[in-house]
């Protein structure tokens, strides 16, 4: 599986989300552990309100009681988590970031986690209250690496006017078909409602010029609600080019998805939010897919974006 940097280190460009295990058995989490380690996915996802209808941290708690890991097989993986999303409103300050990462590693049973994001941007966020919780969390050794998830270019420079650590991460919704953050700056200079500045524009551009790794949720998701674009009747062109690069390939239109986010030149990890071992193993054959430019661009177009 090909890496892309994170931080100061090499990280998988497919991550294993762990937002659907709420319900599922002890085997079952196994199973969906196993195929991602037998698939090189080293890298789980989690959030203090992921299975949130069973109790704050549950699928964190879910994780590490199915799994049971050792010591070296710990160490051997890398456990990202999110906090500020509260029920109704979100809270970036030092209180509940100090006190939900101490819930998080209680209930993955662990010392530390790898990454720390902010989950939603707070629009009363206090940079020197997020200043003092990093600064604790990273002094305590509680906490590895720090990100953001969701957040626009201006909230992230924000951040960063007290905040000392890298900002690593920035995880945001991204697909072939809900691409507009790369669809936007394609239309630079047109006459189309995609070339007006938005809050959002510029992201990707600011990552890459940071430093700053784009993890993209919802790989498969349409534009639209409700379910993703694969096999779905609103969107006969781009899955007709998925299958016929597939058969090129040798692959599924799940991998060609997924090879069109990590083919981007920023470095991007897709988070797989399947509990399907197959989906798994199928979209993790993405990681090293490199698709043309001009299957990139078709893929791209259609999904129903503008190329000028």
């Amino acid at each position: 599986m090909r890496t892309v940097p994170l931080g100061t280190t090499q990280a998988p460009n497919i991550i294993s989300g762990m937002m659907r295990i709420a319900d599922k058995t002890d085997e079952e989490i196994r199973e969906i552990y196993t195929a991602a380690r037998e698939a090189g996915i080293d890298f789980f996802d989690h959030a203090d309100i992921y299975g949130s209808q069973h109790g704050r941290h549950w699928c964190e708690r879910r994780f590490a009681e199915a799994l049971g890991l050792s010591s070296d097989e710990r160490e051997q993986i890398t456990l990202q988590t999110k906090t500020s999303i509260v029920d109704g409103y979100y809270d970036s300050s030092y209180e509940h970031v100090v006190s939900s990462v101490e819930e998080s590693l209680r209930a993955l049973g662990t010392d530390h986690v790898d990454v720390l994001l902010l989950h939603r941007p707070d629009a009363l966020v206090e940079p020197d209250e997020v200043a003092r919780a990093f600064d604790e969390l990273e002094s305590s050794g509680k906490v590895r690496n720090f990100g953001v998830s969701n957040h626009t270019p201006g909230q992230i420079e924000l951040l960063k006017t007290a905040v000392r650590q890298p900002i690593v991460v920035n995880q945001v919704q991204l697909s072939v078909a809900h691409a507009t953050i790369i669809a936007q700056g394609l239309t630079a200079n047109t006459a189309e409602d995609g070339a007006l500045v938005r809050d959002g524009g510029g992201l990707v551009d600011h990552c890459r010029i940071n430093g700053i790794t784009l993890q993209a949720w919802s790989p498969f998701q349409k534009t639209s609600p409700g379910g993703v674009f694969l096999d779905d009747p609103e969107h006969p062109e781009l899955n007709a080019l998925l299958e016929k690069l597939a058969v090129k390939y040798g692959a599924t239109p799940m991998a060609i998805a997924t090879a069109w986010i990590t083919r981007h030149p920023a470095g991007m990890q897709v988070v797989l939010g399947t509990t399907n071992t197959q989906r798994i193993t199928d979209a993790a054959a993405g990681s090293d897919l490199r698709l043309t430019r001009a299957e990139w661009y078709g893929l791209l177009r259609a999904a129903g974006h503008l190329v000028p």
